[in-house]
């Protein structure tokens, strides 16, 4: 017989010790699948919003510059985490962070599905990412240690595809669900609760990857933490981040008002599949170009980059949504490769009690430049106009993807 509570010994007058079988925890193939899924769906669920805030705008009567707000709010509680929580997980274990951040992310589900007005949207989206912000570095890290020994590599593409891949196809669906439907907040934002409380089961009954150590409490303290072989190539990857980011800001954050008052179209549907296409864009050049040497796979993305925004600038002052799509597709090719790139470049260089430092602060610069530009393109709007601001907004993304490309050519010339 198991046992599996204290019983008595006979005879002796004492109880025997507890005897517990140990808890059964997934494969570790299960668990890697799993853990990669669920990391897909904070960023599906991040993505989600984007088509169904101008249709609060024109249910609830707010500004437009609210609708940066609301954007940005996630951004901002995302960093927020990530500088708190950031190295939290190579201290206390992936786990436990894991099953915090996807209940707290449940409940901001729960919140949007039944929001009354925009601001339980904004409150939502913040939750939302400070539970998007304390996962993320853990589930990048908890991926590539989940990852079979043969697929490591297939894990640190998994970390750097998951997040573009996923604000896409939460876009597109969440456009679809606004086309054919009244309730189509109440359908999404329920549906994914339900695919935040499966995430949660995952990692209840993953095996846990990191040991620990000392200095939890120190961790807390906010700051980054990039170990000494990886900041030559973390201050190269820099600038090639935040044009990379910025682009994305500007595609989940302004195109739907593009598409409603420069293009004159307004379609749900349209408004969600514009915002898929940079981000998926992003994935399958994350995906696809994973052969290429790291730092070539940088170099192509920084350009893709580069060409892409000149590209979406002509289709805004033109009004031609074919460019902006065109340039969507052409911009997420060098997201997708630039990020990936650089995410393989730098990872090698940490150790693994490192490794949700050095990943958290690779996070920190993204969504400073995913969600700062677009807060004061908000702001911009109403002074100057809307396209005088998109066109600046260009502007000062081919001006930092030129300088990506100069830090990554003279990190490591290629002849």
């Amino acid at each position: 017989m198991t046992i599996t509570e204290a019983e008595p010994v006979l005879g002796s007058g004492l109880t025997a010790p507890a005897v517990r079988r140990p808890r059964r925890r997934l494969p570790s193939h299960a668990a890697f699948a799993g853990s990669a899924a669920a990391f897909a769906a904070l960023y599906v669920a991040a993505g989600a919003p984007a088509p169904l805030l101008v249709v609060f705008e024109q249910h609830w009567h707010f500004l437009a510059w609210v609708l940066t707000v609301a954007f940005a709010a996630y951004a901002i509680g995302l960093l927020t985490a990530l500088l708190v929580t950031g190295s939290l997980s190579d201290h206390i274990g992936r786990r436990p962070i894991l099953i915090g951040s996807l209940l707290v992310e449940l409940a901001s589900m729960v919140m949007f599905a039944v929001a009354p007005n925009i601001g339980w949207v904004i409150a939502a989206r913040t939750i939302q990412g400070i539970a998007t912000g304390a996962a993320t570095s853990a589930f990048s890290a908890s991926v590539v240690e989940h990852a079979p020994e043969r697929h490591k590599r297939l894990g640190t593409v998994v970390t750097s595809v998951a997040p573009a891949g996923g604000l896409g196809l939460g876009a597109l669906l969440t456009g679809a669900a606004v086309q054919v439907s009244s309730r189509a907040g109440l359908i999404v934002f329920t549906t994914l609760a339900v695919i935040m409380a499966a995430g949660t089961a995952i990692e209840v009954f993953s095996h846990e990857t990191a040991p620990g150590k000392p200095g939890a409490a120190r961790s807390l303290i906010p700051r980054v933490s990039v170990p000494t072989a990886a900041r030559r190539e973390f201050m190269a990857a820099v600038p090639v981040h935040m044009a990379a980011w910025m682009l994305a800001g500007l595609f989940m954050g302004l195109v739907p008002t593009i598409i409603e008052n420069i293009l004159h179209l307004h379609s749900g549907l349209l408004n969600g599949a514009t915002a898929f296409v940079e981000p998926a864009a992003a994935a399958a050049a994350g995906l696809f170009l994973g052969r290429l040497s790291a730092r070539r796979t940088i170099l192509i993305g920084a350009a893709s980059v580069l060409l892409g925004t000149a590209v979406i600038e002509a289709g805004v002052a033109a009004g031609a949504l074919a460019l902006l799509w065109l340039g969507g597709i052409i911009g997420g090719v060098g997201f997708g490769a630039s990020f990936s790139g650089a995410i393989r470049q730098i990872a090698p260089l940490a150790e693994p009690h490192q490794r949700a430092g050095l990943f958290a602060s690779v996070y920190v610069v993204a969504y400073l430049s995913f969600g700062i530009p677009a807060v004061i393109a908000g702001l911009l709007i109403a002074p100057v106009g809307l396209l005088a601001t998109v066109l600046g907004y260009g502007v000062a993304i081919l001006a930092v993807a030129i300088l990506g490309l100069f830090a990554q050519r003279r990190i490591e010339p290629i002849h």
